[in-house]
């Protein structure tokens, strides 16, 4: 394997005008500053998810781009569960980055133009147990402490705007100053 392939990149791209639980794999998605992945259910200003609409649709959408890990998929696999790009309700499927140890605010500069901010993890619900059964456990898990680890993936705002690609490099911008552990959003 070279340096080259171990580049964090890009694995896939989703999106679905839809509120459904996976997203169609597509060539490409166009993410627009302050509001999200261009015809995904899930794009605003304010909260799309359902249930958070529900308690109050004035919230600020912190949740405008969905990223998970492509080493989730291997993990779960090794448990007997098959999960592509996309089918967890991922827009942004990614490989050689550890999502989940960023703190809150890391920038991620997604190909040649787009970037995202960082604002928390994905609260897995059980809606996932509905795609696979059981699969809700494997993506919760218990750190040594005893704490609950999500390993669902990261929630993250639009920054910049730009198009986005299976094989694009991501660029990861720490942010500056005390860091912050991801919570759930």
């Amino acid at each position: 394997m070279t340096d080259e392939d171990d580049r964090p990149s890009v694995v896939s791209v989703s999106r679905d005008d839809d509120h459904r639980f996976s997203k169609p794999v597509v060539d490409e998605i166009t993410l627009i500053a302050g509001w999200g992945v261009e015809g995904d259910a899930h794009a605003g200003t304010t909260v799309q998810h359902r249930s958070r609409v529900a308690r109050d649709p004035s919230q600020p959408n912190l949740r405008q781009v969905h990223l998970i890990h492509a080493e989730l998929f291997d993990e779960v696999a090794a448990a007997g569960f098959a999960v592509a790009p996309g089918q967890m309700g991922e827009n942004v499927t990614t490989r050689g980055i550890d999502l989940l140890g960023l703190p809150t605010g890391t920038l991620l500069h997604l190909g040649a133009d787009a970037c995202v901010r960082v604002t928390g993890l994905r609260n897995p619900c059980q809606q996932i147990n509905g795609f696979e059964p059981g699969l809700l456990r494997a993506v919760l898990g218990r750190a040594e402490d005893g704490s609950v680890e999500r390993k669902g993936g990261v929630m993250a705002v639009v920054v910049t705007g730009g198009v986005v690609r299976a094989g694009d490099d991501v660029r990861v911008e720490l942010p500056v100053g005390e860091r912050e552990q991801l919570a759930p959003v």
